[in-house]
């Protein structure tokens, strides 16, 4: 019988791994920390930030807010409060034609 490896997935992101993952500074991380009540990382002892899977998908509901649909602070906020669900199916929905996109460019590139 074949050994299959299962996939180890991290329990834990570093703040420079999560700006790297949104391609932005880590100030921009730690400022929406400040602003977002839903942010709760973890804090080491030495006082470094660790992030749960659940504070990346967090993140990526406000950076689809802010940084891709235009909304002010105050405004994702509200959103995130008051519609919270429709914003997750939303910003799949965008996840998936992000992709849809990439598969369509890379198989233009390659005819």
């Amino acid at each position: 019988m074949p050994y299959k490896e299962k996939e180890i997935t991290k329990m834990y992101h570093s703040i420079s791994e999560v700006a790297d993952m949104f391609d932005v500074n880590t100030s921009l991380i730690r400022f929406w920390e400040k602003e977002f009540d839903i942010l709760q990382p973890k804090k080491n002892r030495k006082g470094n930030r660790l992030f749960t899977n659940k504070d990346v998908e967090n993140l990526h509901l406000i950076f689809h807010l802010v940084k891709e649909r235009g909304f002010t602070l105050e405004g994702a906020k509200n959103k995130l409060k008051t519609n919270r669900e429709e914003t997750i199916e939303h910003a799949e929905i965008v996840l998936k034609l992000k992709d849809i996109r990439s598969f369509l460019v890379d198989l233009k590139e390659n005819l």
